[in-house]
């Protein structure tokens, strides 16, 4: 009996520690200590390198703007790659460069303070043709300024400056609603293999400024850049990208400030785009090569940036075939814009736009929508793959001016948009409070347009806005 009554008492003792330990693990459980933006942020470590550096006047290379430093940067970034990595030094000076910056793996191309990359405006000196991704379509075009492929362990960093030269060629080159851009468009359409798919001499497709495809551990750094020809950073099937501290002033036509696309693991930080089109565009490939190709653009961090943007401040879409989730974007500032916050597709891309949380932004300006969905966006060819829109967040925003509308919502028939809070809104002067329409679980919680709070919906038809 007295063993038995030992062992009770050890059996207690172990029952109530095992008690003890539970409401313990409850309390460090609660949802307040889980915060999917750490999680993102885990996976998201800017690539490291190996302290040798290799300057590119010890190779040659000339800085007075006129000759060609492209053989030495080339040939040092080669030696670079196979001597495992470093970092390749601009120096104090402007150099001017006829054609592609390849990057290899294990590189940091890195600016000193001072420097300057003057690019050259002749489209010749952007081929051989490479394959790229133009408007979420896949093709061999002119080489994007600064371009890798499936390389590892990649960074553009410092102080310095690049400029594109895009206005002397490139951004006078009007590729929308083209018979290149719709050959294009059709050979996604039908599936013509990739490598028929050959664009470059003799078309008018301008490349992106910066464009890396297929690649992991992606750091872009410190740079300002201007007067690039087409989207300006455009990050392709990359994992673990980081954008930051990057001052864009290029004001040409399809000037997007960044546009991760298939991509997972991206944060964009400290930021200061005014450009020629949207500041922030999150894509992930358009109909039929979307689909194909099959990644999802997932786990992106958009934080603590300025946007001045003809178009439209935060933006996803419109190529998101794949689909696009788990997006965060916060402590934001629009100076000016189309529309602010802005999710557009259409009645071909298919896909998705889901979980997508915004907060802490404040527009001064917007000429059409402070907060915009759309899932008709510039109409459609067949009409027979709707995207899905649901569980969006906004919260803590607040717009001075909206020129056309506060709220504009959008679905269509059969396929409404779901699941939308809007919480904490504020939209001081507008013509008109909302526009809505197709909606599933739309709630308001202390929207105030125009000094008067809104309570409920109203579901207001479909009215089209201005587009970009």
């Amino acid at each position: 009996m007295m063993t038995t009554a030992i062992q009770r008492r050890k059996l207690s003792s172990l029952l109530l520690m095992l008690i003890l330990l539970v409401a313990s693990l409850r309390g460090t459980a609660q949802p307040k200590a889980f915060s999917p933006i750490s999680q993102i942020l885990k996976n998201i470590q800017p690539p490291q390198f190996k302290k040798t550096t290799y300057n590119i006047t010890a190779f040659g290379a000339i800085a007075d703007g006129q000759t060609d430093a492209k053989p030495v940067l080339d040939k040092v970034i080669n030696l670079c790659n196979v001597s495992g990595g470093g970092e390749v030094i601009i120096p104090k000076g402007t150099f001017f460069v006829g054609g592609s910056i390849v990057l290899k793996s294990h590189v940091n191309l890195h600016f000193a303070d001072g420097a300057e990359i003057i690019f050259s405006s002749d489209e010749k000196d952007y081929l051989p043709a490479v394959l790229t991704l133009w408007e979420g379509t896949e093709l061999f075009n002119y080489s994007p300024l600064f371009y890798a492929y499936e390389c590892s362990d990649i960074a553009i960093t410092g102080n310095g400056k690049i400029n594109g030269s895009a206005s002397k060629n490139f951004a006078k080159w009007r590729p929308q609603n083209s018979p290149e851009q719709n050959t294009l468009r059709q050979m996604g359409i039908d599936g013509t293999p990739v490598y028929k798919r050959v664009f470059g001499e003799g078309f008018h497709l301008p490349p992106d400024m910066i464009q890396f495809f297929g690649c992991k551990n992606v750091l872009i750094d410190g740079i300002s850049i201007t007067d690039a020809p087409y989207w300006v950073i455009h990050p392709v099937l990359c994992n673990n990208v980081t954008v930051q501290n990057v001052t864009i002033n290029s004001h040409n036509l399809n000037n997007d400030g960044c546009d991760p696309e298939a991509c997972t693991n991206v944060l964009i930080q400290h930021c200061n785009f005014t450009v020629g089109d949207d500041g922030i565009a999150i894509k992930a490939g358009r109909d039929q090569d979307g689909w194909r190709i099959g990644q999802p653009t997932e786990n992106v961090i958009v934080r603590n940036c300025v946007f001045n943007s003809k178009t439209n401040g935060l933006c996803i879409g419109s190529e998101m075939s794949a689909g696009v989730r788990n997006v965060y974007m916060y402590n934001v500032k629009i100076t000016k814009c189309l529309s602010a916050i802005y999710f557009k597709s259409n009645l071909d891309r298919g896909g998705f736009i889901e979980n997508i949380h915004v907060s802490d932004v404040q527009c001064d300006s917007a000429r059409s929508a402070f907060i915009r969905f759309e899932n008709n966006y510039h109409g459609s060819r067949g009409g027979q793959h709707p995207t899905r829109f649901s569980d969006f967040t906004i919260r803590d925003v607040s717009c001075t001016r909206s020129g056309e509308v506060a709220i504009y919502a959008v679905g269509v028939k059969d396929h409404p948009l779901e699941n939308i809070l809007l919480k904490n809104v504020t939209v001081l002067s507008t013509p008109k409070n909302e526009i809505i329409d197709n909606i599933q679980n739309l709630r308001y919680e202390n929207v105030l347009v125009n000094g008067i709070g809104l309570k409920e919906p109203v579901i207001t038809g479909v009215v089209k806005l201005h587009t970009d």
